[in-house]
């Protein structure tokens, strides 16, 4: 069986944990991925405890640049692993923790500290949704199944989370997909704002990896300021950008990048 595209000529990168899966490739794209189809890409406990220090590992590997988020076998995720969540729901204390954990994952996620891309096939449902949301961009099949299903189970969602979507799609919006559970199939996750690409289904890794090989060739400072001014308050962009705009009166990024576009060629950032 042919190696499926976005982890072809990829070197494994060991994660410590059964069903999750990360790459790194000499192209500056890196790939997680969700790996445990024979339950829909179910993430469990012990995946959420990893996806931190998994996160923080990738982003150590010299020349990685941008991230794709994916899960196995035609399914991003369908979300939490309810037989454990069933569990866990057993005692108030270790829902606590529980959640707290998913929150620290999301947070990891929010906080690469490079272009992060969710690349959607199937379902991608309630915690599976969650990450895809705190990627940076969401690129989805055109028969895609996105939705966040609290209401489903009567699970409270942390705030993390639900003002993470909020942000995303509108306070409407995200009203309606957490009061419904419903699940949005196609381009109507585009009219909603969950999706910023859709694709037919066999296309999207291929337009999902140009893209990110895309993101390798511009300016990481320009990328690390927008993505520092957009994860705090309006109210603290201009704190967050100043060691920015600093940066970029000293390093060499802008003089590359006019030169290139005086000389006609691409920038080497």
């Amino acid at each position: 069986m042919a190696q499926p595209l976005l982890t072809q000529d990829r070197s494994p990168l060991p994660t410590h944990v059964d069903g999750l899966h990360a790459h790194v490739g000499e192209d500056g794209v890196a790939v997680l991925e969700f790996a445990r189809p024979h339950r829909r890409n179910a993430i469990t406990l012990a995946i959420w405890q990893a996806l931190p220090k998994v996160l923080a590992r990738i982003a150590e590997q010299p020349g990685v640049r941008a991230l794709l988020v994916t899960g196995a076998g035609g399914t991003f995720s369908a979300g939490a692993d309810i037989a454990e969540l069933a569990e866990v729901y057993g005692d108030p204390d270790r829902a606590d923790d529980y959640h707290a954990v998913n929150v620290a994952a999301e947070e990891a996620l929010a906080d690469f500290p490079h272009p992060t891309i969710a690349v959607v096939h199937g379902a991608c449902v309630g915690g599976g949704c969650q990450l895809a949301v705190a990627c940076d961009l969401r690129f989805i099949a055109d028969d895609a199944r996105m939705g966040i299903t609290p209401a489903k189970l009567g699970v409270v969602y942390p705030a993390v989370p639900t003002l993470r979507l909020a942000r995303l799609v509108g306070p409407a919006q995200a009203k309606y997909l957490l009061f419904s559970g419903e699940l949005v199939t196609g381009l109507r996750n585009s009219v909603i704002g969950l999706a910023d690409r859709v694709v037919p289904g066999d296309q999207l890794d291929g337009t999902a990896l140009e893209f990110a090989r895309l993101l390798t060739r511009r300016s990481p400072q320009t990328i690390g300021a927008v993505k520092a001014a957009l994860a705090v308050p309006p109210e603290e962009a201009a704190a967050a950008l100043a060691p920015w705009e600093r940066r970029s009166r000293e390093a060499p990024d802008v003089r590359e990048g006019l030169a290139a576009f005086l000389e006609g060629r691409e920038p080497r950032f």
